[in-house]
């Protein structure tokens, strides 16, 4: 079995906006904290600038901090819009940000999921994708090679532009690009021989948005322009809240499941993730029933992810969305129970300890006669162990 990572994408999800926005960092920074003690291999930070709970405005600021608070744990930028930003700016922060976290820097890359973001930026939602295919060229150049670089479009100029640090990565860090729905995202990865990072809602059952989609035009993509697609650099985004017992997990939903699912209901206008329901009730059910995600036990969770691997095929990485669904006691136990009884069930460890274990118990009746008449041996006759 190859080993499959597990990470958190965060955008971060702090709804409702009433909620006190410094202590709202201070929990998403504890939640990377949290995750990288127990394991977890990877966390993707958004940058939002509008709609109000999304409150991340850069972040590689932010995972520049957490950097400093963590051991282990890979971040990257889950995403920065490029065609909001002036791309030598972006490649020469990122190589410092690949220099402070000592080969820790991962940096994803996307459109920008918000309209209301974009509008501030007098940018149409329609121009947002050819620029982002424009400028990765422009970025990837930059960081890549030692080539002046000059380009020219309505957002941006750069007249030999040279960055003039190389990345601590040898030859360079991770590079993704975020696809929702449509075939840009994997397209425009393909093109440039970057990773793919699937954010979308997508199920494992038939019918409903199929995340081979997205590593099949994205494969296509990449073979034409001489790239070699690799599935360990496909990450899967999945919805996941686990407790004890099915009926713990679904009451501890009650805490903000409404109030995330309003937001993409009435506040952003992102049809690829809008939640489906006027009750509790319902949206419970649209999570569950549709395949989208699971609410429910780790078990329920491996059968979730087992059917998903199954149907995506080779893949690196599970992402799990990191909200604020449960309050933060349930939260922090969510991500120690997925990391004690699933995170097992996708690693090789696990097999190679079951195997131990029969090995172990196959031999126990006859190991337990030689051990006791070993230890017998050495006991006076009046303290002999049983042999069984």
């Amino acid at each position: 079995m190859k080993k499959t990572r597990f990470g958190i994408f965060m955008p971060p999800w702090n709804s409702p906006p009433t909620q006190n926005i410094t202590t709202s960092l201070q929990r998403n920074m504890e939640t990377i904290q949290w995750i990288d003690a127990l394991g977890y291999e990877e966390a993707w930070v958004g940058e939002h600038h509008s709609a109000g709970s999304e409150i991340i405005a850069d972040p590689m600021v932010f995972l520049a901090h957490v950097g400093a608070l963590t051991k282990t744990i890979k971040l990257g930028t889950g995403i920065v819009p490029l065609p909001y930003h002036n791309p030598y700016h972006v490649a020469d922060r990122m190589i410092l940000m690949d220099h402070l976290l000592r080969g820790r820097f991962m940096a994803g890359f996307g459109p920008g999921g918000l309209p209301s973001d974009a509008s501030m930026f007098g940018l149409d939602p329609r121009q947002l994708r050819p620029a982002l295919d424009h400028d990765l060229g422009v970025l990837m150049k930059l960081l890549t090679t030692m080539e002046p670089v000059s380009a020219e479009t309505d957002r941006y100029k750069l007249v030999d532009a040279f960055c003039q640090v190389a990345p601590y990565s040898d030859p360079m860090f991770d590079v993704c690009v975020a696809a929702t729905r449509s075939e840009a995202g994997p397209r425009i990865a393909g093109k440039h021989g970057l990773g793919l990072l699937s954010t979308g809602v997508i199920s494992p059952k038939e019918g409903m948005p199929a995340p081979p989609l997205h590593w099949d035009v994205y494969a296509e993509e990449a073979i034409k322009h001489g790239h070699v697609p690799d599935p360990s650099r496909w990450r899967l985004v999945v919805n996941v809240h686990v407790a004890e017992t099915r009926e713990q997990a679904v009451a501890d939903m009650r805490h903000g499941f409404d109030a995330f699912c309003e937001y993409t209901q009435k506040t952003i206008a992102m049809p690829s993730i809008t939640a489906v329901g006027d009750t509790f009730e319902e949206r419970i059910a649209w999570m569950n029933e549709t395949g989208i995600g699971v609410i429910g036990t780790p078990d329920d969770a491996v059968a979730f992810l087992k059917r998903l691997a199954g149907r995506a095929g080779e893949f690196g990485c599970f992402l799990m969305l990191a909200h604020d669904w449960a309050n933060r006691e349930a939260t922090l136990r969510h991500y120690e129970l997925f990391a004690r009884h699933v995170i097992p069930h996708f690693q090789p460890t696990r097999e190679r300890l079951l195997i131990a274990e029969g090995r172990s118990r196959a031999s126990h009746a006859a190991d337990l006669v030689k051990n006791a008449a070993a230890i017998n041996a050495w006991l006076p006759p009046g303290e002999q162990l049983p042999a069984n």
